[in-house]
């Protein structure tokens, strides 16, 4: 029986057909970007979790269609995951513009308030 893939352990040969990043990149990133850290079995061999799997992606789309370096795709990853950053949704977005506009309708209040 296969396991969900959330909890299902993947290979970095998986990992790579999954994504289209060739291994030797997959070893590169993991090198030199600290939030992608595939845990080791008692065997010391890699393997990848679903969460692993949405960092590679987000990691290729950084580097080959934003075009940026791995520099800044270790900031942008450290923003994004702990909920900085720019929105990801549209719906995001929204909530966002919603909560500067509360808080700047708060804002005038307090200054309508002192005049």
């Amino acid at each position: 029986m296969i396991t969900p893939l959330p909890e299902r352990r993947l290979r970095i040969s998986e990992v790579s057909e999954m994504t289209g990043v060739a291994i030797h990149l997959l070893r590169q990133w993991e090198e030199k970007i600290p939030q992608l850290k595939p845990r080791r079995n008692r065997a010391n061999r890699r393997y990848y979790l679903e969460k692993d799997v949405a960092i590679v992606r987000r990691i290729k789309h950084l580097v080959r269609h934003e075009k940026m370096g791995l520099d800044g795709v270790k900031i942008r990853i450290a923003q994004e995951l702990h909920g900085e950053g720019r929105p990801r949704t549209q719906q995001e977005a929204i909530d966002l513009v919603d909560r500067i506009e509360s808080e700047v309708r708060s804002m005038l209040t307090l200054l309508d308030s002192n005049e």
